[in-house]
């Protein structure tokens, strides 16, 4: 139960309410993200954007990646409900139920190459508060696996992406 009122289906923009119904129609269900998102028709669209470029779009990083960024970050981040949902999407987008579980464990119980693993530590990294200091020396050991910067960047992008994220859920208390 969220810490603040959400708006409802009949409450919500009208634009976002035809997007609202859709979901309602396949999943028959409104997760408290899209209805916190809903309190903003810009905010909404913005992150809407974010999560179709970054997660669901085919990019230069793997989904199984892309997937692992999101549910490291929200784990590290303490965010069960991202977690949760992101469990869901891992499965809807062909990861196996011990890939997540996995996933969850930490980078080192991911089936996964040691430049995958570094490149996820990478992002563990820069998702803390401490990103700042981040060297060029710790960026070049990620690039030098083989990763392009295009690849790093978009990793990073998706870690911040999550920070964000993971923070709405867990001030506003969604999935509590």
């Amino acid at each position: 139960m969220a810490y603040i009122k959400l708006p409802e289906l009949e409450d919500m923009d009208p634009e976002i309410q035809k997007l609202a119904r859709e979901i309602l129609e396949k999943t028959g269900k409104l997760g408290e993200i899209f209805k916190l998102l809903a309190i903003r028709k810009d905010i909404y669209f913005m992150t809407d954007n974010c999560v179709k470029t970054l997660l669901l779009n085919e990019t230069e990083l793997p989904y199984s990646t892309k997937e692992r960024i999101a549910l490291l970050i929200s784990k590290e981040n303490n965010c069960p409900m991202c977690v949760d949902v992101h469990k869901n999407i891992a499965k809807m987008l062909g990861m196996s139920e011990e890939q997540i579980e996995e996933t969850l464990k930490g980078v080192d119980y991911i089936n996964a190459s040691e430049e995958e693993k570094e490149l996820l530590r990478f992002c563990i990294r820069a998702s803390k508060k401490d990103n700042y200091k981040i060297t060029k020396e710790e960026l070049d050991k990620v690039l030098n696996l083989g990763y392009s910067v295009s690849q790093v960047f978009e990793a990073i992008t998706i870690t911040a992406y999550f920070n964000y994220i993971n923070t709405l859920s867990n001030v506003f208390g969604l999935g509590k």
